[in-house]
C-alpha cells in the first residue's frame, strides 16, 4: 500500500489558477496520480465551507477519475479559506470518514485541520496543524493542541493502529532544518513545539521518515517562498510527517520525499507499506 501526504497550499489554485506556480502545483498533481496510491492526503486547501465548485470538480476527477473525495474546510467563527483538509481514496480503501472536533482552543476545531479516514486495518489521520503564527502569537494555543491532538490519536491507537500524515508545523530535531542555530526562537522550532512533538511520539507512535532513513541529512519537505534562493539552496525544513502506531512500524517498506522540482513551499511526501 501506498500513501501521499501533501500540504498543496490552496487547492483552488492549483485547479483552476494560470499563474506559472498555478501550472507547477498542477503538474505535480498529474505526477502524483501517476504514482497510483491507494490514498492522497491534501492539506490547506483553502476551500470554501461547501468544498470545490462544479469546474474545480470537474478539474479534479480529470486528475483523479478513480477516487473518492472527501474533505472538510473552515467554517464560522474561523475566518473563510483558510486551512482545510481533503482526503482521496480508492473505493475499496474506505470504510468512514470522520471530521473530529478535539476540544482545541480559539478556532482551531472550526478550520478544518483534521479528516480521518477509517479502513479495515487502520485509521489515516490527515492533520494540518496550527502555525504557531508571526511573533509566536498563538504559540500557547499550539501547545495546547499538541495535546489534544496527541489524547485524539492515542484513543483511536486504542481500536487499530493510526497513521497519521500531513504538516505538523515542527521540525523535531537540528537535523530536520538547515539553519538551526538561527532559528531557536521561529515558529516550528521552538522548544515548547519541538517538545510537544516529542511528546506525541512518546504517546506510542514512530516517526517513519527517520525509522526507515536514520540520521540522513538535507532531506527536507518545505522551502521558504518569500526567499527565493532557499529552494536552489536547499534551505529547508522537515515539517510534513508520516508517524505510525509503534506496532505496525516494521510494516514500512519506506518513507521518503516526492521530487517537487522549481516550486517552493511544501513537496509531497509518501509511505509504502
Amino acid at each position: 500500500m501506498k500513501i501521499i501526504s501533501w500540504n498543496i497550499d490552496s487547492l483552488n489554485a492549483a485547479l483552476t489558477g494560470s499563474s506559472d506556480r498555478a501550472l507547477l502545483t498542477r503538474e505535480l498533481l498529474k505526477n502524483l496520480a501517476g504514482m497510483k496510491a491507494e490514498i492522497i492526503a491534501i492539506q490547506e486547501t483553502k476551500l470554501p465551507t461547501t468544498g470545490m465548485n462544479a469546474k474545480q470538480e470537474t478539474a479534479l476527477k480529470e486528475i483523479f477519475p478513480d477516487y473518492r473525495v472527501d474533505f472538510v474546510s473552515s467554517e464560522p467563527p474561523a475566518r473563510k479559506g483558510y486551512a482545510g483538509t481533503m482526503m482521496l481514496y480508492r473505493e475499496n480503501c474506505g470504510i468512514a470518514i470522520d471530521r473530529p472536533k478535539i476540544g482545541a482552543p480559539d478556532t482551531m476545531d472550526s478550520e478544518g485541520r483534521i479528516i480521518t479516514l477509517e479502513t479495515a486495518d487502520f485509521y489515516l489521520v490527515c492533520v494540518y496543524t496550527p502555525n504557531a503564527g508571526d511573533g509566536l502569537k498563538r504559540l500557547k494555543e499550539r501547545q495546547e493542541w499538541d495535546i489534544k491532538f496527541k489524547e485524539y490519536l492515542q484513543e483511536l491507537d486504542k481500536k487499530k493502529p493510526v497513521i497519521s500524515c500531513g504538516d505538523f508545523n515542527v521540525a523535531h530535531e537540528e537535523i530536520d532544518l538547515a539553519n538551526p542555530a538561527s532559528n531557536h526562537f521561529s515558529a516550528g522550532f521552538t522548544d515548547e513545539e519541538r517538545a510537544g512533538f516529542t511528546e506525541l511520539l512518546k504517546g506510542g507512535f514512530v516517526d517513519s521518515f527517520r525509522y526507515i532513513n536514520g540520521d540522513i541529512k538535507d532531506k527536507y519537505s518545505w522551502w521558504s517562498q518569500r526567499i527565493k534562493t532557499s529552494k536552489t539552496n536547499n534551505s529547508g525544513w522537515r515539517i510534513d510527517y508520516f508517524i505510525v502506531s509503534e506496532r505496525i512500524k516494521d510494516k514500512v517498506k519506506k518513507s521518503d520525499m516526492i521530487d517537487s522540482g522549481a516550486r517552493a513551499d511544501h513537496a509531497p511526501i509518501f509511505i509504502e507499506f
